[in-house]
């Protein structure tokens, strides 16, 4: 069953607009879930929505957003007046500037859906957006409602769709100077610069995610079965790693550890040696 989209609108450059739908890039339905349990009955425990002075129950027609003002009330907001809120990117994702997808920092990207287009008759203005964004390298930045939040979308060509991202806004990044600043400059010794250089070439490799699994959820999974069969948890396999005293000691562990024997490198044992016939002399006649 297809995934349903979380968002339908039109994606507008200039005067050229067309369908299209977000849709999750990523999900989380295959990660162990937990119930609240009674332990005493066995049953699930039932979350209610109560009211915090009176401790009673409060029906689902009676919950209101409220904002809260100075003086400790409640403004109420009714679901339709939030819908009402007039903006532009509620239903149009408009591209307003193009920006080299190099100077996009990491930190601000958030999460990220799939945008395709939605009929046939949108498919070339959708192609024609995607195509140049690619011949140029560039990533499209625009705006879009979801979820009542008016969020910001970098959009950047992927196959034959275009990869939208939620962009935070700067009051969302802490500065990295709260955290930085305390951490000295330390001048670090060439030879001990060299070792870890050459630790990471040695662990050099390319990003394939299929290598990777979670490996917390692989234990819950075998904690699971463990527990259902009768059979004690299984113990944990990995050890805490220990404080570093010597670095430099270390670091010359670390790099016999990694040392792979190369067959390029390999020296010939003495049964594998092949010796050079003897050469017999001739002797020249007289």
């Amino acid at each position: 069953m297809a995934p349903r989209p979380n968002w339908k609108g039109f994606l507008k450059l200039s005067l050229v607009s067309c369908s299209v739908a977000l849709y999750p890039a990523t999900t989380t339905s295959q990660r162990v879930r937990f119930n609240i349990i009674n332990r005493e009955t066995g049953n699930r425990i039932r979350n209610e929505v109560v009211d915090a002075e009176t401790g009673e129950p409060v029906a689902q027609e009676d919950r209101v957003k409220g904002y809260k003002l100075d003086n400790d009330e409640y403004l109420l907001l009714e679901d339709e007046e939030l819908d009402n809120v007039a903006l532009e990117s509620t239903h149009t994702i408009d591209i307003e500037e193009f920006v080299p997808i190099s100077d996009v920092d990491r930190i601000y990207l958030d999460e990220s859906y799939y945008l395709v287009p939605q009929e046939e008759v949108a498919q070339e203005a959708f192609a024609v957006i995607r195509e140049a964004m690619r011949e140029e390298d560039l990533a499209g930045l625009a705006r879009v409602v979801i979820y009542r939040r008016e969020r910001i979308l970098l959009l950047r060509p992927r196959g034959k769709g275009l990869l939208a991202t939620a962009v935070r806004y700067k009051s969302e990044v802490r500065e990295e100077s709260d955290y930085f600043d305390d951490i000295p400059d330390i001048k670090i010794p060439s030879d001990m610069l060299k070792l870890a250089t050459h630790i990471l070439e040695s662990k050099k490799g390319k990003f394939e995610p299929e290598k990777f699994e979670d490996r917390y959820e692989n234990a819950l999974t075998d904690l699971i079965k463990a527990k259902r069969a009768g059979k004690p948890a299984p113990a944990p396999s990995e050890a805490r790693p220990s404080n570093v005293i010597n670095l430099m000691d270390a670091l010359r562990r670390s790099a016999q550890a990694d040392r792979r024997p190369s067959s390029t490198h390999r020296k010939a044992t003495p049964h594998h040696r092949k010796r050079a016939p003897a050469r017999r002399k001739v002797k020249k006649a007289s």
